[in-house]
C-alpha cells in the first residue's frame, strides 16, 4: 500500500509539473504572438501614414508637362481655383436675371417662406413708348371717370360703367412747353360688381407688373383693363382689412415692385366732423401675385397733416400721391387741407395748392406751393412726366361745387415752376391718370 501510495504521489507530481510547463509554454507562444501582431499593426499604421504623406505630398507636387522643348508646371491647388471661378462665370452669364428674378425679398412682401416664388417683375413703363416727333415727345396718356351715384348704367339692368378718355400729350423739352390733345372717342368700362348699389366709381389709374390697373373706392375692387374690358384681380377690404366694407382706393402707386394703395388719409367722421375711425388711414400692399397686407399708415399721415400747422379736428384730404425711385421720395399732392373741423358742406371750398415731399419714413418733409389757389378745386391724381427724371408732374384737379362737376388738366414742376397751367377736360369728374 505504502507503495501505491508513492507511485501514486510521483504521478500527481509528474502531472503537475507537465502542466505547468505546458502552460508556460503557451504563455510565451501566445506572448509573441500578440506582440507579432502589435508590430504587424504598427507597420501597416506606418504604412498608411507613408500613403497618406505620399497623397498629400503628392497634390502639393507641381505637375510636369512637357511641350516640344519646353516645361512647365501646374499647381493642384491653382486649377481647383480656376476650375472655381469658371464655375462662377458658367453660372453667372448662364443664369444672368437669377437675382432680379426674385419676386420680393421677405422684408418687402412681410409673407412667409413659402410664399416666396421666382418671378421677374414686367417693368415696361410706359405702356406704349413715346414717339419723336419734329418738335419733341408724344405720349400716350388716359383718365379714368368716377361718376358717383351717376355710374349706374340706366340702359343695363345691375350694371355700371365708368368713362375712359385717351389722348396725346406732346412735350418740348427745350422749351419746356406741354400740351394735350384728346382722342374723339370714349372707352365704356362696364361691370355687375357693386356694393349697396353703387360700383364703377373709379378713383385711379396705375400701371403695374405690364399691366394697367384701376381701383374703385365704393368695393374696394382693383380691376385690369384690357382694351374696353375690366377684369377683378383683388379686393380691398376698408382699415386692416378685417371689415365687411370696400376699402375707399383714392390713390396708388409702385415701389420696391409692389403695389401701394391709399385712402383719403383722414380720419373717417360723420358728416359734422365727429370722430368714427381710422381705417382711412391704412394703406394696402399688393404683391403681383395678388398677396395683400394691411399697413398702419396714421402717423405718415399726421406728419404730412403737420407740416402744414394742422392738428385733429382740422384734416387734410389725399387723392394722388406717388414714389419715386429718383428721388427716393414720398410726392403727395392733398386735395383739401383744413385747419377747421370737417364739414361736409364747407368742405366742397378747402382746395389745397401744395406739394408735399417726404423721405422713405416721413421724418423730413418739403412743403412746395404750386400755382395759384382755387379753393373749389383740388388735386386728384398726378403722375411724372417719363423722361423728366421725375422733375416735372402732370396731374388732374377737380371741382365738386354744389352739384356740378369738372375736371382740369395741369403741368408744373417739382419746384412749383408752371408748364401748362390749369386746363378745363370735362364737365365730369375724372380722377385717375397715367401714361399708357
Amino acid at each position: 500500500m505504502l507503495h501505491d501510495v508513492r507511485v501514486g504521489g510521483g504521478t500527481n507530481a509528474i502531472n503537475h509539473r507537465s502542466t505547468s510547463t505546458f502552460s508556460n509554454e503557451d504563455a510565451a507562444v501566445g506572448e509573441t504572438t500578440f506582440k507579432k501582431k502589435k508590430k504587424k499593426k504598427k507597420k501597416n499604421r506606418r504604412e498608411k501614414m507613408k500613403s497618406i504623406r505620399d497623397w498629400r505630398q503628392a497634390l502639393r507636387t507641381p505637375h510636369v508637362y512637357r511641350v516640344g522643348n519646353s516645361t512647365f508646371r501646374v499647381q493642384s491647388q491653382f486649377l481647383l481655383v480656376v476650375a472655381a471661378v469658371l464655375t462662377v462665370l458658367v453660372i453667372f452669364y448662364t443664369f444672368p436675371n437669377l437675382t432680379s428674378t426674385l419676386k420680393y425679398s421677405f422684408a418687402h412682401s412681410r409673407a412667409p417662406a413659402s410664399a416666396c416664388h421666382y418671378y421677374k417683375y414686367n417693368n415696361t413703363y410706359p405702356l406704349t413708348k413715346s414717339v419723336r416727333t419734329k418738335v419733341g415727345f408724344s405720349f400716350r396718356i388716359a383718365i379714368i371717370s368716377d361718376l358717383d351715384q351717376e355710374s349706374r348704367n340706366l340702359e343695363s339692368k345691375d350694371s355700371w360703367y365708368s368713362i375712359m378718355k385717351r389722348g396725346s400729350l406732346l412735350w418740348v423739352p427745350e422749351r419746356n412747353f406741354i400740351s394735350v390733345t384728346w382722342d374723339d372717342k370714349d372707352i365704356i368700362l362696364q361691370s355687375s360688381l357693386a356694393m349697396k348699389g353703387r360700383g364703377m366709381e373709379l378713383s385711379e389709374l396705375v400701371t403695374f407688373d405690364g399691366r394697367l390697373l384701376t381701383m374703385d373706392d365704393r368695393t374696394g375692387m382693383i380691376y385690369s383693363i384690357e382694351g374696353d374690358q375690366v377684369y377683378p384681380w383683388v379686393i380691398l377690404m376698408d382699415g386692416n382689412g378685417k371689415n365687411p366694407k370696400g376699402f375707399k382706393s383714392e390713390w396708388a402707386t409702385v415701389k420696391d415692385e409692389q403695389l401701394y394703395v391709399g385712402s383719403m388719409g383722414k380720419e373717417w367722421t360723420t358728416s359734422a366732423g365727429e370722430f368714427v375711425n381710422n381705417n382711412p388711414q391704412w394703406v394696402k400692399t399688393i404683391s403681383v401675385l395678388g398677396e395683400t397686407h394691411s399697413l398702419n399708415w396714421v402717423s405718415n399721415y399726421k406728419r404730412m397733416r403737420q407740416s402744414l400747422n394742422i392738428e385733429f379736428p382740422g384734416y387734410m384730404i389725399h387723392e394722388s400721391g406717388v414714389w419715386s425711385d429718383v428721388h427716393k421720395s414720398w410726392f403727395f399732392l392733398p386735395r383739401r387741407c383744413s385747419e377747421e373741423q370737417y364739414n361736409e358742406t364747407k368742405d366742397e371750398s378747402m382746395g389745397c395748392n401744395v406739394l408735399l415731399t417726404a423721405d422713405e419714413n416721413f421724418l423730413n418733409i418739403k412743403v412746395t406751393r404750386v400755382g395759384t389757389l382755387i379753393p373749389i378745386r383740388g388735386f386728384a391724381s398726378f403722375k411724372f412726366l417719363p423722361g423728366s427724371k421725375d422733375e416735372i408732374i402732370v396731374a388732374l384737379k377737380t371741382e365738386e361745387n354744389q352739384g356740378r362737376m369738372a375736371t382740369y388738366i395741369t403741368a408744373f414742376t417739382i419746384d412749383g415752376l408752371s408748364i401748362l397751367s390749369e386746363t378745363k377736360v370735362s364737365d365730369k369728374k375724372f380722377e385717375g391718370i397715367e401714361f399708357v
